[in-house]
């Protein structure tokens, strides 16, 4: 079977095309670029290998109008991808070459890049690397362990790297401040799952572990046991038909009260470049997070709705655009959700003049 047809978490680094093409190399790299994290798990990136470079489009067939509207979420989770691809090019001892936003003129165009001179590698971008396809968003209750505040530092630093500005909440802050960003938590379920559109969009993006579609959330992906994945429809059905908002805000307060850490990433600015950038910044901590053994899951309602994010935005004097508000902690193992294969999400492999 091609290696292009193959579950990306499952390729192996010993299969990487050392003596290949550069396209075949730029091919098989998109492999780890895929198993960045995205809204929903829509995966909504697509790529075009140009003239031996990969270009990273938005892929605005997978948005979501009504949580998403600005696809603000959406170019995030390209920035991530966008990371995934690089950390992987620099891995296998290649310099990464990255334009952003290189050609404004090409619709929904985010990125290009390309394979540079040999180079040494790095052991930290080894290690990123190799965690790549142990990162997860892991909804399950976090184990009552304090993060090292050492290591809540480095992680503060990957952020710091890309670009971005943040501001860690952990259970030795006031509780008041931790208990006004639980509030906001609240009242975005609530709100979100009031609303017969966005819990039909829901709907749509919840699947079965082994849909053919290979994208969506499955029930292990939202801290069901998977032996009950044969009943994702039926929860998918749920979701749609019923506002379940006061029982999905008692267990994200719950999981973010419990959370050793709750972490908001925001930018100096808000646009697209901003937004692309922030992505990066998201995967680099991720992935550092898990090489320490941490995961990580969001708590983005109050970033999506306005008037929350308005009020978030107020609470921190460093004056940002909040974009991402995640908990990270200890827990128990979990499957990572489904991928689309490179053959899926490339779209053609061409010359241009």
């Amino acid at each position: 079977m091609s290696k292009l047809a193959l579950n990306p978490w499952q390729i192996e680094e010993s299969d990487f095309p050392a003596d290949g093409t550069t396209s075949e190399k730029l091919k098989f790299l998109i492999n780890y670029a895929v198993l960045a994290p995205s809204g929903h798990n829509t995966q909504p990136w697509s790529f075009i290998i140009v003239n031996d470079a990969i270009e990273l489009y938005a892929d605005k067939t997978r948005a979501l109008p009504v949580v998403d509207p600005d696809d603000r979420e959406l170019i995030i989770s390209c920035g991530a991808a966008l990371f995934n691809l690089r950390i992987a090019i620099r891995h296998f001892g290649y310099r990464d070459i990255v334009e952003i936003f290189p050609q404004p003129e090409i619709a929904d165009l985010l990125a290009r890049v390309s394979i540079g001179s040999k180079r040494i590698i790095k052991q930290e971008e080894s290690y990123l690397f190799r965690v790549i396809s142990k990162r997860a968003t892991n909804r399950l209750p976090f184990i009552d362990r304090e993060l090292p505040a050492s290591l809540i530092s480095e992680l503060e630093s990957a952020t710091e790297l890309e670009g971005t500005w943040r501001e860690i909440m952990t259970k030795i802050i006031s509780a008041s401040t931790r208990s006004k960003v639980i509030e906001l938590i609240d009242r975005g379920d609530r709100l979100q799952m009031a609303d017969p559109l966005f819990r039909q969009e829901l709907s749509k993006w919840v699947h079965a572990h082994n849909n053919p579609s290979h994208d969506g959330i499955s029930a292990h992906a939202q801290g069901i046991n998977e032996k009950l994945d044969v009943f994702t429809p039926l929860i998918s059905l749920a979701i749609r038909s019923f506002d379940l908002g006061k029982s999905q805000s008692a267990k994200d307060c719950q999981l973010a009260k419990n959370a050793p850490v709750l972490m908001l990433i925001g930018s100096n600015n808000d646009y697209p470049r901003d937004w692309l950038e922030t992505g990066e910044a998201l995967e680099h901590l991720l992935l550092k997070a898990r090489i320490n053994d941490v995961w990580a899951s969001f708590f983005n309602q109050p970033v999506e709705i306005p008037e929350l994010r308005s009020r978030l935005q107020a609470m921190f004097p460093e004056n940002g655009h909040p974009q991402i508000l995640l908990r990270l902690g200890y827990a128990k193992e979990i499957k990572p959700t489904p991928r689309r294969t490179v053959d899926e999400v490339l779209n053609e492999v061409r010359s241009r003049k």
